[in-house]
């Protein structure tokens, strides 16, 4: 490139880069009009086309810049950018592989080749690309970004940190650094690390809702509610139309016991993303508790089965003011919840319903009926066993523990739950249990979930498809231990003794600073003193179990005394 045209070329892509586009787009025309052949000129041009969104102009100039000047990397880069713009993912590829043929060095290549992995899910080569991107370039940040976001996709928390660590040594003042390694951090399951790294993001940004929501999340984890409750407040405030902040200032107001601010602010949780796809459109009006008598409500299951479980005890309440009440829930609850009384049908969720005038999903209910901490209506049982489903339990229970106290053991919940990781437990966490004399294990664990490597467990759960197979079984325990899952919601419902295994950061409906619960008399609480310290818990269950089975064995009552309400074997 010498004289005029060279020259002309250099005042084009100063034009170019300080957005002056029609004039350089005038003058690679010009310079083309004299020179069809000039690649500088075709590849700009097509580069501008890029911008300004022609991307089969922009792929034509580049291609024919290729075509003239086979061997430029930043040729082939430029036109795997266009060819991603028009969704081609593996022509594009194709192209930053191509770049980088032609310099292996060429740190953008592999950075841009590392981006179109992602897009294809293939992190694996995309770390590798943006790897070899910071080899190439150490300071590299985007590569480096990437790199952490991709390790945090995959769950690799520790490298992604050490990711962030690095960006934020060069970069002290990157406030999505920050934020970002406090997400790792909280991954790691490490509260206390990674809230001065919001504090951080928010001492560079004040204004910065996401970063509030993400404290307030940061202090419930690490059990300091009242600290939370201010962050979602003040996202509140900064997002008002945010549903994230909302439903988590919803949780902290229910955890505090405020649950008449805490059921208004629980409705957004309707517009977050993964419940806003399952949203169901009835084209009958949302019941809020209105005067109905005679009228068809419909309740409709939502979130977990315990959920589910807990919540059904509103149905006889609706039915109780004149309203005629069915119940659409998942099949496996259909049996126990035909027990509910007041209830007028139950359809499996995905049947056809039958007429109705009102509708309210399940957890929509407390709202309706105006629950406070104080009203919470905890009259236990409202379900019950199948009389003879549970006869038949008996008959093998008195073979394989005819003496002793019976106690339920429920480890684990729903793996894909986000937190579940804090909330089960590994089976063989529970061998201190185990020696305590005068107790026979029974397992509640669903089949398919792993059994402990040595253990007295009694297991009946083989064959039993839904929840009223388990209740048969629960009816015939004197106690149930239990992780927050739906076996404690049923042994509560079914007005049965039991024991929770409580995480660290508790669940909003298990309140705080409390060994009972309003909403199951028969209800005590272990919790954890400090996050995943399981052993404390299970020492102090342990010991509370061992004397439960001594008063048990002296005094040959079903219900042995320390127990919190009443009960004993159906």
């Amino acid at each position: 490139m010498t004289g005029n045209v060279g020259q002309s070329l250099a005042a084009a892509l100063h034009d170019h880069r300080n957005g002056r586009l029609h004039e350089a787009e005038r003058v690679y025309r010009q310079i083309l009009a004299t020179d069809p052949r000039n690649a500088d000129a075709l590849h700009l041009l097509g580069v501008l086309a890029h911008e300004t969104q022609r991307f089969d102009l922009a792929l034509d100039l580049i291609g024919q810049a290729i075509s003239v000047a086979l061997n430029i990397s930043l040729f082939h880069d430029n036109l795997g950018h266009v060819l991603e713009s028009l969704g081609r993912l593996d022509d594009a590829a194709a192209s930053y592989r191509r770049a980088i043929e032609q310099d292996p060095a060429f740190a953008e290549g592999h950075q841009h080749l590392g981006t179109v992995l992602i897009e294809q899910e293939r992190l694996d080569e995309a770390a590798a690309c943006f790897r070899r991107a910071i080899e190439t370039r150490p300071d590299y940040r985007e590569a480096w970004n990437n790199l952490a976001a991709v390790l945090l996709r995959q769950r690799r928390m520790e490298e992604a940190a050490a990711c962030y660590r690095r960006l934020l040594a060069d970069s002290p003042n990157d406030a999505q650094a920050h934020l970002s390694l406090a997400e790792a951090l909280l991954a790691l399951e490490r509260p206390e690390e990674a809230i001065p790294s919001y504090r951080q993001a928010l001492a560079l940004r004040p204004d910065w809702a996401e970063a509030f929501t993400r404290l307030g999340v940061a202090f419930m984890r690490n059990a300091d509610p009242a600290a939370a409750l201010g962050c979602f407040q003040s996202a509140v405030r900064l997002r008002p139309n945010d549903p994230d902040a909302h439903v988590n200032l919803a949780i902290a107001l229910l955890l505090a016991g405020d649950m008449a601010a805490g059921w208004q602010e629980y409705e957004w949780r309707s517009r977050l993303k993964p419940v806003a796809g399952a949203r169901r459109e009835f084209g009958r009006p949302l019941w809020r508790g209105e005067a109905a008598t005679g009228q068809t409500l419909l309740i409709h299951a939502e979130q977990g089965f315990g959920d589910m479980i807990q919540f059904c005890r509103y149905a006889p309440l609706a039915h109780a003011r004149g309203m005629r009440v069915i119940v659409e829930a998942p099949a496996p609850l259909i049996r126990l919840l035909g027990t509910l009384g007041g209830v007028e049908a139950l359809v499996p969720r995905g049947d056809k319903l039958p007429r109705f005038d009102w509708h309210c999903p399940m957890l929509s209910l407390p709202l309706a009926f105006g629950t406070t901490l104080a009203r919470i209506p905890g009259t236990t049982p409202y379900l019950r066993a199948d009389p003879e489903e549970a006869a038949s339990v008996a008959v093998r229970l008195a073979e394989e523990a005819p003496d002793g106290l019976r106690v339920g053991i429920a480890w684990a919940g729903n793996p894909d739950t986000e937190f579940d990781q804090r909330r089960s437990l590994d089976p063989d966490r529970l061998a201190p249990l185990w020696p305590v004399p005068g107790v026979r294990f029974v397992c509640l664990q669903e089949s398919g979930f792993a059994r402990p490597a040595s253990s007295p467990l009694i297991d009946l759960m083989e064959g039993i498809s839904d929840f009223a197979g388990t209740a048969a079984v629960i009816a015939n325990l004197d106690l149930v231990i239990s992780a927050d899952t739906a076996p404690v919601h049923l042994a509560g419902a079914l007005g049965k003794p039991v024991w929770l295994l409580n995480r660290f950061d508790n669940c909003w409906r298990w309140l705080t600073g409390r060994e009972d619960s309003p909403w199951y008399p028969t209800l005590r609480i272990f919790r954890q003193p400090r996050p995943g310290d399981w052993d404390s818990v299970l020492g102090r269950v342990a010991a509370a179990l061992r004397r439960a089975a001594d008063s048990y064995g002296s005094s040959k009552h079903a219900l042995p005394g320390g127990f919190p309400g009443g009960g004993g074997r159906g």
